[in-house]
């Protein structure tokens, strides 16, 4: 080994070892085991995509996940697909459509509530351990349900509970109860410059 080779070796090693340190403080304070509240917001794309991954990570360990889909009831996800093919999940997708779709702010706002009234009996139901709850955030902006109510039930959600949220424009009230905030923008995006639509297996 080179002269050059082995400062390079030491150096690297001296880094290592400063980020073990870190890692090995910051371990050991985290001590606690708790029920999250995560929300995935922001302009970019792979907000229910995060949280997706994350139900599947949940139902590799065996525990029990409900999904409820807020604006995309009327698309044939493919997540959808797949999470119906386990035992330890219910998906249920309750929705007509983007807001821009439908045009009917009636229409939207009772089909808002029928599936609010499914996600709280998820987050009531004890033997749920997590509960993703798909576009909820825009159905909040739009003021399609109750923002108080939905607020209180999730600030008073069990303790082991994990929900998950995502969607555009996550309120501040919202970002102040939760654990995890996931704040995803865009960078480039082939439909802006490219205009490629979307594609089975990216967007859908």
């Amino acid at each position: 080994m080179s002269e050059k080779q082995m400062r390079d070796a030491e150096k690297h090693k001296r880094m290592a070892e400063k980020r073990k340190a870190g890692y090995d403080k910051k371990q050991s304070k985290a001590t606690k085991e708790k029920g999250l509240l995560i929300v995935n917001t922001g302009t970019g794309k792979g907000k229910s995509t995060a949280a997706f991954g994350m139900g599947l990570r949940a139902v590799g360990h065996g525990m029990k996940v409900g999904v409820v889909q807020f604006i995309k009831g009327a698309m044939d996800t493919a997540e959808r697909s797949v999470f119906q093919r386990f035992d330890n999940v219910e998906f249920r997708a309750i929705g007509d459509g983007f807001t821009w779709l439908t045009q009917d702010r009636q229409k939207d706002v009772e089909t808002a509530e029928r599936a609010w009234s499914d996600a709280k009996r998820m987050i009531e139901d004890p033997t749920f351990d997590m509960v993703i709850l798909d576009e909820l955030n825009v159905i909040l902006k739009y003021e399609y349900v109750d923002r108080k109510s939905v607020l209180e039930v999730l600030r008073n959600k069990r303790e082991m509970l994990h929900i998950v949220i995502t969607g555009r424009h996550a309120s501040e009230a919202l970002i102040e109860i939760a654990d995890l905030v996931s704040d995803i923008r865009p960078v480039k995006h082939p439909y802006r410059e490219q205009g490629v639509k979307a594609q089975a297996g990216v967007e859908f």
